[in-house]
């Protein structure tokens, strides 16, 4: 027996208080009084689709949406269960005649996903969770009360009367279960509502279309049959209804609508009709005059009446025919019938013969039907006597306007409308139902229950061989090609294949790609999640398995192209046969081979600097191999280094101490040391009192252990790590040497990001070393050209180049390569880049005499460093935030929180116990505390003329030349001012020279 997974409404109808009915009644009398009453519920329960599956007790349970599904389950269900109350009232009549006895009923319905038989056999099984919570429900229900689970009321609140009831504690649940007393069903409602009211979107000119079509029948007198085609929830209703508005003054409206089941349905639009014409009255009154009058409303009445005609003819049509040309005598009619897809054969003959047939009468005829219709009747709309609107989707302008419209209601952020855009795809009820999900609090990638009821009984009305290659094709994606649904069908099926792929288009559920014969797409990714979910657990693991094995056949010589989508499909498989467990080797092996694939794909977006997609392919990697796989670790460190990179400093350390622990485990000495060298050079960067000699330990450890192993890859790593701990120093050259160790093994290795990387730190080390500004910059720009395409080593090269830049006054072109970068590192998600990057922005605006460009950026870097947790970042950016506010002659308490934060934050390399005393020592001259700050200058000068970082040694002279000066003592201002003027001009930073010989020209100031 086949077995899918399909979501029904379940039923539960018990007679209440039977126990005391036994006591009451002999055991046979009992039996009829049982037996009346399941007949009776069965016959109700049957008339509204409900497929009765078992009698347990005194308790009846049937299913609506087996063994076929329809889009009004759950309205069936409630309709039916009121049903059940007004059809136990007339057997109570007969029991308490023969018996002397009544009963009373109660109900429980809940809606949800359930795996269930196919009907073959006569097994229709059901099993899951909602069976249970609608039993629960019937359990909880007082006598005479219909509970509905949450799900099911989501499906039916706008046709029915609700009350909350309190939330219940049912058997076999942890948590509480929403339950709602159905009062009654609002006969003719749809079970979700439709904003009919709102702004028309777009369809201008398929408006236009149908008002012309009034028009000419009007002009002409005569008959034009229309009919609007579309999907559900296209804007049919809508698109209609603007019809009517637009001509109300001018005629007559009449409305009706097909239903999809129910007794005495073939002239239902009809019924409603007369039944706005006032009945048997208005038919009389509406055909006074006429010579047939009577006849006439006869044939009409015993049509629409309690026990309408069972076989109409020629008469019927006639007598419909007449009456509405009586109507049309005192001005033109629109004639609006809904959803004529549900008509029967004979309603669709009739509107064939009224608009073949109706003489000297404005009637315009308009039929709103899905493309189911074209099934039944293929020529309704190339017949002579029809014209048929197809309405598409709506355009993504307009779904943003309509989106506009329905955020008055129900606010909507940016993300949830980019959602609800992407998967509504210009379907306007797709759009409301999504909002309303969201406003409910939804999840935001689910399909909303109502389009899925509406979809899922679209595709279960498909022959059962289509429906087999759409959901094959659900398996491959969104968009697929022939060849891999025929690697996913039987042999014995694979000759049908294209036909079954053309029967879907022209049904309008799949589509050729544009020039891509052997290409299909589904017409709407919802129509692809309503196929998967349809299948079962097993068969979905079966189906990703061979697509993951087709695509690895494909993907031989590739480069590993494919990599993502064959791991996705091997992670699939595997996660299908963990729910479904117990797991076996076969299922291990599964996620072995889909962590590999996934993590080789997910270094791959690494090297590519994508970090993004790499920290998602490698945590989906890590999390599917078990502890004993060699490439976990090795994985778990490339995650923490993708977190690291996008600024997720706590989520990278939590990997780090993870992979520490469990590396020191299992003896691997290399993991190990990478991760206490990556957990060293993060307590440098994140700690204030991190004292550098510990990293120089670990890193130098971590050299004699790689060049034990030998491998030149992890030693480059190692060696360019060690370059900061001479840096941190202010010793450029030994920095330098250290990071030639590092490119020469980076070349033997072969790993040209590795080398890429080298040659960005020793880009950096051009602006703040020795170098000439003019040879630097000549550096720069060929490090830049070794660099081409690698976007992540552009965003480290790019930004010392600015500087270099801005040092000999090009501040346009400075500006213009920061921007540059700042829009690679927005792209990449590249947070501490961004840091750095701000910093470089800060002192190019400094250097421009704009500090008010330099605060902005900087406070942007000062947020971004406090949101990472990254502590020297934020003590250095703190303190180059102070000097602008500064600049800019603000002295309040945000300066020295700020100063004091630099201070007290200030690791132990050169650069951040330089800035602290300059900015410090401004402060302190501002506040006239002229000693001190004097002090604190000259503390500065002695740092910085440890090192040989020019600029930064002039930068203190100037500061303390200034300090100086404010406190009169201008002779050794001057001689601190001459000094630097030197440092500048050695390191060609012709605008700090230009700056230090103005001072000297007037250095009283």
């Amino acid at each position: 027996m086949a077995v899918s997974r399909r979501t029904v409404t379940v039923l539960f109808a018990d007679v209440a208080d039977s126990t005391q009915l036994g006591e009451r009644l002999d055991p046979e009398s009992l039996r009829q009084v049982m037996s009346r009453f399941f007949e009776a519920m069965a016959e109700v329960l049957e008339r509204h689709g409900g497929t009765v599956e078992k009698f347990i007790g005194d308790a009846v349970m049937a299913v609506f949406g087996i063994p076929e599904l329809h889009e009004d389950d759950a309205l069936r269900a409630v309709r039916a269960a009121a049903e059940l109350r007004e059809a136990l009232a007339m057997v109570n009549e007969d029991l308490e005649r023969d018996f002397a006895v009544r009963i009373g009923i109660r109900v429980g319905v809940n809606t949800g996903e359930v795996v269930a038989g196919d009907g073959t056999g006569g097994q229709l099984l059901v099993t899951g969770d909602p069976v249970n919570v609608a039993k629960r429900l019937e359990e909880a229900a007082r006598t005479g009360e219909i509970l509905l689970g949450e799900s099911t009321r989501k499906l039916v609140e706008n046709a029915t009367v609700l009350e909350p009831r309190e939330e219940l504690e049912v058997k076999g649940k942890s948590g509480t279960v929403s339950a709602w007393n159905a009062l009654a069903v609002i006969e003719g409602a749809p079970a979700y509502a439709r904003r009919l009211d709102a702004p028309l979107v777009g369809r201008e000119d398929e408006l236009s279309t149908l008002l012309e079509a009034f028009a000419n029948a009007a002009a002409e007198r005569s008959c034009r049959l229309v009919t609007v085609v579309g999907p559900a929830g296209i804007g049919k209703s809508r698109l209609a209804a603007e019809l009517c508005a637009s001509v109300r003054d001018d005629a007559r409206i009449f409305t009706g609508r097909c239903l999809p089941y129910g007794d005495g349905i073939t002239f239902w639009p009809l019924v409603q009709m007369v039944g706005v014409l006032g009945s048997d009255e208005g038919v009389h009154s509406a055909l006074a005059g006429a010579d047939d009058a009577q006849i006439v409303a006869e044939r009409v009445l015993a049509a629409v009446g309690p026990t309408p005609m069972s076989t109409p003819g020629g008469d019927m049509f006639w007598a419909v025919r007449r009456l509405f040309e009586e109507l049309a005598r005192s001005g033109p009619l629109v004639i609006l019938i809904e959803d004529i897809h549900w008509a029967e054969p004979t309603l669709l003959d009739l509107l064939e013969y009224l608009a073949g047939w109706i003489h000297n009468a404005p009637i315009l005829l308009l039929c709103l039907a899905r493309p189911d219709l074209l099934d039944a009747r293929p020529t309704w709309l190339t017949s002579q006597s029809g014209a048929g609107v197809l309405l598409g989707p709506l355009t993504p302008a307009e779904s943003q306007t309509l989106l506009d419209e329905i955020a008055r209601e129900w606010p909507l952020d940016a993300a949830a409308r980019t959602r609800i855009a992407e998967a509504a795809e210009g379907n306007p009820l797709y759009v409301e139902q999504m909002a309303a999900m969201l406003a409910e609090g939804g999840p935001v990638d689910a399909i909303p229950p109502s389009i899925h009821a509406l979809l899922a009984a679209r595709l279960d009305r498909l022959p059962a061989d289509e429906r087999a290659v759409l959901e094959r094709a659900a398996v491959a994606g969104k968009e697929f090609s022939r060849n891999a649904i025929l690697n996913l069908s039987p042999e014995e099926e694979r000759a049908d294949i294209d036909a079954r792929l053309l029967s879907l288009a022209r049904k309008d559920l799949l589509a050729a790609r544009p020039g891509r014969d052997d290409r299909y797409r589904f017409r709407h990714a919802l129509i692809r999640d309503a196929a998967y979910a349809g299948l079962s657990k097993e068969l979905r693991a079966q189906l990703h398995k061979r697509f993951a094995a087709w695509a690895a056949r494909g993907n031989a010589g590739r480069a590993g192209e494919l990599d993502e989508i064959i791991g996705y499909h091997l992670e699939q498989s595997f996660r299908y046969r963990e729910q479904l467990g117990p797991l076996d080797d076969d299922a291990r092996s599964l996620a072995g081979r889909a962590g590999e694939v996934l993590g080789t794909a997910g270094r791959r977006a690494f090297a590519r600097d994508d970090m993004h997609a790499a920290i998602k392919l490698l945590d989906r990697a890590v999390a599917l191999l078990t502890g004993e796989h060699p490439a976990r670790l090795e994985l778990m460190r490339e995650l923490s280094g993708a977190f690291w990179a996008i600024g997720e400093v706590a989520r990278s350390e939590t990997l780090l101490n993870g992979l520490l622990e469990t590396a020191t485990l299992m003896g691997d000495r290399r993991i190990e040391h990478h991760a206490l060298l990556e957990l060293a050079q993060h307590r440098s960067m994140s700690e204030a009192d991190m004292d550098m000699a510990d990293f120089e330990d670990v890193t130098r450890e971590t050299i004699r252990v790689f060049e034990q192993l030998g491998n030149d890859e992890d030693l480059a790593i190692a060696w360019r790590r060690l370059s900061l701990v001479p840096r941190a120093r202010g010793d450029f050259a030994a920095c330098e040497d250290a990071l030639e160790h590092a490119l020469h093994h980076a070349r033997r290795a072969g790993i040209v990001k590795e080398e890429a990387r080298v040659l960005t730190s020793l880009c950096d080390i051009l602006v703040y070393g020795p170098a000439p500004v003019e040879e630097a910059l000549r550096r720069c720009v060929a490090m830049r050209e070794q660099a081409s395409r690698n976007r992540l080593i552009e965003a480290g090269v790019i930004p010392p180049m600015a500087t270099l830049l801005a040092m000999r006054g090009d501040f346009d072109e400075a500006r213009a390569r920061c921007a540059e970068v700042e829009a690679l590192c927005q792209e990449l998600g590249l947070r501490l880049v961004l840091i750095g990057l701000t910093e470089t922005m800060g002192a190019i605006e400094r250097l421009a005499g704009d500090f008010a460009a330099a605060e902005a950026v900087l406070r942007q870097g000062y947020e971004i460093a406090s949101a990472a947790g990254t502590g020297s970042f934020v003590a250095f950016q703190g303190g180059l935030l102070a000097e602008a506010l500064m600049a800019q002659e603000r002295l309040d308490d945000e300066v020295e929180q700020l100063v004091e934060q630099s201070e007290a934050g200030a690791a132990g390399d050169f650069g951040a116990q330089t800035q602290w005393r300059t900015t410090r020592a401004k402060l302190e001259s501002l506040r006239n505390r002229h000693d001190r700050a004097i002090e604190l200058a000259r503390e500065a000068v002695e740092i910085a003329a440890g090192t040989d970082a020019l600029n930064l040694h002039g930068d203190a002279l100037t500061r303390l030349a200034e300090v100086l000066r404010d406190a009169g003592r201008t002779d050794e201002a001057e001689s601190a001012a001459r000094d630097a003027l030197a440092l500048f001009e050695r390191k060609g930073n012709i605008v700090s020279s230009q700056r230090a010989t103005t001072f000297l020209a007037d250095p009283v100031r």
